[in-house]
């Protein structure tokens, strides 16, 4: 099963300004249509429940879309059976439940916790991050302070707009 992790960052690595989570007050939206089909694409979602309660997803049939959460019965009353569950699965746990199951990908889409988590698991295969061409100096990572070692190789660029807005592919080797 193959796991992209997906995210929009500044030129310094920032995901949020200056710690406002709306992604979308500075991302283009050139990535926003990018994100938006990438989105619509996937048939397995994962995310932080800290991404889902800024930011609750209307469930779908058309995908799963699965929160980690250290509690989820505080969630109960957003499950959808087939659609939207919450879990307390390590990355390992889920890799592993969701490959005896069939998926062929899975799409990390928010939290820096998840993505530090499958990270550090090698549980991620590639990286796509849209670089917008600006710098915060402050504001969230996209993965929380902790010891990683992870070597990339780009596999594309593509230059989406004339501010230089670049969606990068990464494999991780």
């Amino acid at each position: 099963m193959k796991t992209t992790l997906v995210f929009v960052t500044t030129l310094d690595g920032k995901i949020t300004k200056w710690g406002d989570p709306h992604v979308f007050r500075w991302s283009s939206k050139e990535d926003q249509a990018y994100f938006k089909k990438t989105w619509n694409d996937a048939k397995l979602i994962i995310m932080g429940s800290s991404t889902f309660a800024f930011d609750p997803v209307k469930p779908s049939p058309d995908r799963l879309l699965v929160i980690m959460t250290s509690d989820p019965a505080k969630y109960a009353k957003y499950e959808v059976a087939g659609q939207i569950q919450f879990t307390s699965e390590s990355p390992k746990q889920l890799y592993d439940r969701f490959k005896s199951e069939g998926y062929e990908h899975v799409l990390l889409v928010g939290g820096p916790h998840v993505a530090t988590s499958f990270l550090k698991e090698n549980l991620v295969d590639e990286l796509w991050l849209s670089m917008e061409p600006k710098i915060f100096g402050s504001g969230g990572n996209f993965v929380v302070d902790s010891k990683l070692d992870v070597n990339l190789q780009l596999l594309s660029s593509e230059k989406v707009n004339e501010q230089g807005t670049l969606i990068n592919k990464y494999a991780v080797v």
